[in-house]
């Protein structure tokens, strides 16, 4: 088969030993990013976890508060994603200079939108608590998201600097950053939470304090690095500041708004599915959210492929290279794909074992072995979506996965679950039907129009 090379004409896929050589690098990319995205979910099941001595009400108040505040905090980091695609595409083009200017842009994005962010989030946390949610869940919910609403600035600032590493490869500083973030995060916890180092016990309030440090620590830890990585080129990263451009802040809305409604789509969709829950019985909703950090976990390596892919895909473009670029996207949707398959039998296998991180409770065991069958059944077209999701960024294509994650989740998915769940009796399993499917649907969707945009002759130009 032959893939279009831009200027270059047709290609032909190239030897072995060239594809290993673009392997070895694709790996190299996605290597740090994945150990970041782990990093990242593990901040939350240590959360999760250590309020687990609390009881199921803590474990719901976490889980809820942690889907109310990432719907507006993800939007905002979710427009920063634009970045992948003009700073990745810069420096294929070896304009390291451009690669500057857009952190820049990336940095007053991040700031401008901190404030309405942090307004939502509050909104969020009374619309969604007060209505029909368990009384005592609903309390520790609300206290624990206000809390939590201290870290958005560094969060998103944090969001920026870590686009702009990728982009320019300069990814073991973010590893870095969100393993260390870990440590700080469970020290904290461990003397918020319960009452050490001559700190009062604060239960869940504790645990939202932890993240906001830690949020900020993570944020301090990119800044230095890009300070670093520009001193190491000969230029001062904050001396020669770029000011506002509008021209540019303009683009990073048009690749980032698609890019950061998509994202919000599918990380409200499962918060949506945990206010459903909510309305259950507390076991349920302990279950769901255990449940939900199983996959969650899982989705964070295929979650890192994307964004190496993206990179990748972005690098070869900006190059002029399409049949690269296309290699690379393949490459990594089938690193994704082989992933989830692995993690899809270790949810078969080990069940209780899996659970019994979270809890000893035997109902939640009985339940949580129940649904965990059914996310088994979506790992591999989660693996799909996501990675071919950043591959569509990678070559500048945002707004068919948006439009997709609205059909799937919000039109077919929830809906059929809600259906399931309430109306059939179904109860939790019926909820999680419903988004398996819509995982499924996406899945094959984004890969036909992965597919597609490779086979059109027009050459995909690089962003200026």
């Amino acid at each position: 088969m032959k893939i279009q090379a831009g200027s270059r004409g047709e290609a032909e896929f190239p030897v072995a030993p060239e594809l290993w050589r673009e392997l070895k690098e694709l790996l190299r990319l996605a290597s740090p990013i994945v150990l970041s995205e782990l990093g990242w979910m593990t901040m939350s099941v240590v959360d999760l976890a250590m309020v687990g001595k609390l009881g199921p009400a803590a474990i719901g108040a976490v889980g809820l508060g942690n889907a109310i505040y990432y719907g507006p905090s993800l939007f905002g980091i979710g427009l920063l994603l634009g970045l992948d695609t003009v700073v990745s595409q810069a420096w294929g083009r070896r304009d390291f200079d451009e690669c500057h200017q857009w952190l820049a842009q990336g940095v007053y994005m991040a700031l401008a939108v901190t404030a309405p962010v942090m307004l939502l989030t509050l909104l969020g946390s009374v619309l969604l608590t007060n209505h029909g949610v368990n009384a005592q869940v609903s309390g520790l919910t609300q206290r624990y998201v206000e809390l939590l609403n201290f870290g958005t600035l560094p969060l998103l600032v944090y969001g920026a600097f870590r686009r702009y590493l990728q982009g320019v490869g300069q990814v073991r500083s973010i590893s870095f950053a969100l393993v260390s973030a870990n440590l700080v995060n469970w020290v904290l916890n461990w003397a918020l939470i319960y009452g050490h180092f001559g700190f009062p016990a604060m239960g869940v309030r504790g645990s939202a304090i932890s993240t906001c440090f830690a949020r900020l620590y993570m944020a301090l830890v990119l800044v230095y690095a890009a300070w670093a990585h520009e001193r190491g080129r000969g230029h001062s990263l904050f001396g020669r500041w770029p000011g506002v451009n509008l021209a540019r802040l303009r683009r990073l809305c048009a690749l980032g708004l698609p890019a950061g409604t998509q994202v919000v789509l599918e990380v409200t969709a499962f918060g949506a599915a945990t206010v459903m829950a909510a309305h259950l019985d507390p076991i349920s909703l302990a279950t769901h959210e255990i449940v939900l950090n199983c996959a969650a976990y899982t989705y964070m390596v295929p979650l890192g492929i994307s964004a190496a892919a993206a990179v990748a895909v972005g690098h070869a473009t900006g190059a002029g290279d399409r049949a690269r670029a296309g290699r690379a996207g393949y490459m990594a949707i089938g690193l994704g794909a082989g992933f989830m398959a692995l993690m899809a039998c270790i949810f078969l296998l080990f069940p209780r074992t899996i659970l019994s991180i979270w809890t000893h409770n035997e109902q939640v065991f009985a339940l949580g072995t129940h649904i965990l069958l059914l996310v088994a059944g979506f790992q591999i077209f989660d693996g799909i979506q996501s990675v071919t999701t950043g591959a569509l960024r990678g070559m500048g294509e945002t707004r068919f996965p948006m439009w997709m994650n609205l059909g799937a989740y919000w039109v077919f998915g929830l809906p059929v679950g809600g259906v399931l769940c309430f109306v059939l009796g179904w109860r939790l399993t019926g909820l999680w039907t419903g988004l398996t499917a819509a995982l499924i649907a996406l899945a094959l969707v984004l890969l036909l129009r992965w597919r597609r945009d490779l086979r059109r002759s027009v050459q995909v130009e690089a962003v200026l």
